[in-house]
C-alpha cells in the first residue's frame, strides 16, 4: 500500500518520509558551518551534564534502598525480599526522567539546563516524550555493546553528535545562542 500525496490532482509518487516540497531551512535547521556558536563547547557541557544527571537519577534509587534495608530490619529479613524491586525501579525511573524532561517544554534534563544546552532534532523541533526515553536507552546500549570509545564519534562531525544522535536524528544545541538567535530573528 503506498503512502503517496494528491496535488493538484496528479499524484506526486511523494511519501509521508520523502517530501520534496521540504523547505531546505527546515531541512537543515542547525548548520555547524554557518552557525558554529550552537555547538561550541556541547561535549563537554554533555559530560557534565551526565555527571549532575547521574546524582538525581542516584538519588530516589538510594532512598529506596534506605527504606528496604530498614522495612528488612524491622520485619526480621523478611523485608528484604523487596531488594529484586530495586533494578526495576531504577530503569523505569530512568526512562520516566529521560522520557519527561527531554520530552519536555525545555527539551533538556535538569544537567543540562544547568550546563545551558538543549536537545531538538535535526530540523528544529523540540523532543518529546518516546523520543527522550528511547535517546536514554540507545545511549546506555551503545555504550555498553560498543564500549564508551563510541562517544569519540562526536569529535569527529561538525554538530558534534554522538551515535545515538546521529541514529535519532537529533543534535545537542547551546540553549544561551539559541533564545539569541531566535530573539534577532524576530526583530
Amino acid at each position: 500500500m503506498s503512502d503517496t500525496r494528491n496535488t493538484g490532482g496528479a499524484t506526486s509518487g511523494a511519501t509521508w518520509r520523502n517530501n520534496p516540497s521540504a523547505s531546505a531551512s527546515a531541512q537543515q535547521a542547525y548548520d555547524p558551518w554557518l552557525q558554529p556558536e550552537l555547538f561550541r563547547g556541547v561535549l563537554t557541557k554533555r559530560f557534565f551534564a551526565f555527571l549532575i544527571d547521574l546524582v538525581i537519577l542516584s538519588i530516589p534509587i538510594i532512598l529506596a534502598i534506605i527504606f528496604v534495608t530498614l522495612f528488612g530490619i524491622v520485619t526480621l529479613g523478611l523485608g528484604w525480599f523487596l531488594f529484586w524491586l530495586i533494578s526495576p525501579f531504577s530503569v523505569i525511573w530512568a526512562l520516566l526522567y529521560y522520557g519527561m524532561s527531554l520530552g519536555g517544554p525545555n527539551g533538556a534534563t535538569v544537567g543540562m539546563r544547568m550546563m545551558d544546552i538543549e536537545m531538538r532534532t535535526w530540523t528544529g523541533e523540540r523532543p518529546y516524550f518516546i523520543l527522550g526515553a528511547v535517546h536514554a536507552v540507545l545511549y546506555w546500549v551503545s555504550v555498553s555493546f560498543l564500549t564508551p570509545l563510541v562517544l569519540l564519534v562526536g569529535l569527529f562531525n561538525g554538530r558534534r553528535r554522538l551515535l545515538h544522535d546521529v541514529v535519532l536524528g537529533t543534535v545537542f544545541i547551546n540553549s544561551s545562542v539559541q533564545a539569541s538567535a531566535v530573539q534577532t530573528t524576530r526583530v
